[in-house]
């Protein structure tokens, strides 16, 4: 591993910055981070994106995923979500829509074996196959790891 850091570092103290190069890291564990790599010109500005806090936001995230979808017009997706757990991450949610598109699809091949003419081309998602999806999932960050992410975020805030 520090091998790979220090080849790292290494090709980020050759970019000169009369190239407009961004490099952008990602990670859930900045605590684990080589402090070498927060140093001033390598990857020194920090930006926490925590998971959805609110109903809001979530709504909005599970809007944004199923922008593209197909849904039955008594689809409502605020009911969608007062069905599911609270601290659901957006990876939750594509999940979540993941799930219900499958049980579509399931349904529509079924229909189609037992000779059952389809309304149109289109697969049309139902608040049934939402509605079931949100009952199995499970959120993928527990409470507690909702918390010690939110101590990571105030001790880097301050960097």
């Amino acid at each position: 591993m520090d091998r790979v850091v220090s080849q790292l570092l290494a090709e980020l103290d050759g970019l000169h910055s009369t190239q407009d190069v961004f490099v952008i890291g990602a990670t859930n564990r900045p605590d684990l981070l080589d402090p070498a790599l927060l140093r001033p010109g390598r990857f020194d500005k920090l930006v926490f994106v925590g998971a959805s806090e609110d109903r809001a936001s979530q709504l909005r995230v599970l809007s944004a995923i199923t922008r593209k979808f197909k849904l039955e017009p008594s689809v409502s997706l605020v009911n969608v979500l007062d069905h599911c757990p609270p601290q659901l991450t957006g990876a939750d949610l594509y999940s979540l829509c993941s799930d219900a598109m499958t049980a579509a699809l399931k349904r529509r091949v079924r229909d189609l074996e037992e000779g059952l003419e389809p309304g149109s081309s289109a697969l049309l998602l139902t608040m049934e196959d939402l509605l079931q999806a949100a009952a199995r999932l499970q959120p993928s960050v527990s409470e507690q790891e909702l918390l010690r992410y939110k101590r990571i975020q105030r001790k880097f805030a301050a960097c």
